[in-house]
């Protein structure tokens, strides 16, 4: 419910190329029916745990795969490449495997999963050099565009049905584009003019913030505030 258009445009768009099958995990079903409920400060990434365990549970799998980087948030340094997590979905950083010599081992007891995270050592700008090379298709919003912003917390807010700008907050056209997607109440746009993959590059290559650091106001809730979720299930 709190998605940005042009990330659900682009997933509709792959599914419908390669004939995927599309399972949909949705926050706004748990709170219309009542297995959810709204948190105060409005946020809903971490709500997302719920929907997400109750999908793996459901679908049986025993293999979930993420695109989580160690060098985004120190508690993400901690994860394995192959990240056992318990019955319950949590996680436990004293539980996980060694993993020596690129060897994973993905055994696991009845009702446990392991999350898979085959680029931790990646950097961002890795991942920029691989989409230059490969010319990987993206979603439009990671390059720069004419977005209505706002300034919240030193993150370049949009608006949209999550809300817009408080009293004293001012809504402008600017020149900005997202280097991680997630709730739209809670992640940042950056001001840039990088709209190309090389002018990204440029631009990461100059960055002393990791993306989340930049731009996700739930990773500054508190310290500990990415550990905390991910003990509780989140990816």
């Amino acid at each position: 419910g709190h998605n940005l258009p042009e990330v659900l445009e682009f997933r509709d768009k792959v599914v419908q190329k390669y004939g995927l099958r599309l399972h949909v995990a949705s926050v706004e079903d748990y709170l219309a029916d009542g297995r959810l409920t709204e948190r105060p400060d409005g946020i809903r990434n971490p709500l997302q745990t719920v929907p997400l365990l109750d999908a793996i549970s459901e679908n049986r799998f025993d293999a979930v795969f993420g695109g989580g980087r160690r060098d985004e948030e120190r508690s993400r340094a901690k994860e394995r490449i192959f990240s056992l997590r318990n019955a319950f979905g949590q996680w436990d950083p004293k539980r996980q495997r060694p993993e020596l010599w690129n060897l994973y081992n993905g055994r696991h007891a009845p009702g446990e999963h392991v999350r898979v995270f085959p680029l931790s050592n990646w950097t961002e700008l890795d991942i920029w050099r691989y989409i230059a090379r490969e010319n990987v298709d993206l979603a439009s919003i990671y390059y720069a565009h004419q977005r209505p912003v706002y300034q919240r917390d030193g993150m370049w807010m949009t608006p949209g049905v999550w809300g817009g700008p408080r009293e004293g907050e001012t809504l402008e056209t600017r020149s900005v584009r997202y280097r991680t997607v997630g709730d739209g109440s809670t992640t940042g746009a950056i001001l840039s003019e990088a709209a190309t993959n090389e002018a990204i590059l440029a631009e990461v290559a100059a960055s002393r913030l990791t993306e989340r650091g930049a731009t996700r106001g739930d990773d500054r809730v508190s310290e500990a505030a990415m550990e905390d979720r991910k003990r509780e299930g989140y990816f």
